[in-house]
């Protein structure tokens, strides 16, 4: 029995202006990330909380400085290849400016319009936690 890679990963759910920030993967290693929507976010590194990762990876990937807020919601999921446990927090920023370092697309949208894009299967997970806005 092969034991997958597991990652603790963080999600920022940015909201500006009651829309929430989205964005999408170009290809990856994977078909089953390929293309899709994701909050943005990332792995947490050794010795790093959940919110130090979140401002470091939006930082790092997207020149956006946030402010980290309440945990909104956790999943487990087992992709093919590995599994995540994805944490999301709200987080706030003071702009909708950002410069687009790792991601092919960007979209805000409200809270009601995000099942319509085709996310990642994990990060689809956290939209079902959050409460109807």
């Amino acid at each position: 029995m092969t034991t997958l890679k597991h990652y603790n990963v963080v999600a920022a759910v940015v909201e500006v202006d009651g829309k929430v920030l989205c964005m999408q993967r170009g290809k990856t290693r994977f078909a089953y990330t390929s293309h899709l929507w994701e909050f943005p976010g990332g792995k947490i590194e050794p010795g790093e909380t959940p919110e130090e990762a979140l401002h470091r990876e939006l930082l790092e990937e997207m020149d956006l400085d946030v402010q980290v807020h309440e945990l909104m919601g956790t999943v487990t999921h087992d992709y093919p290849d590995f599994t995540i446990t994805l944490a999301a927090y709200r987080c706030t920023a003071a702009t909708m400016r950002f410069t687009m370092r790792e991601h092919v697309a960007s979209r805000w949208l409200l809270w009601k319009d995000l099942p319509t894009l085709a996310w990642c299967a994990a990060d689809a997970r956290l939209i079902d936690l959050f409460p109807v806005r």
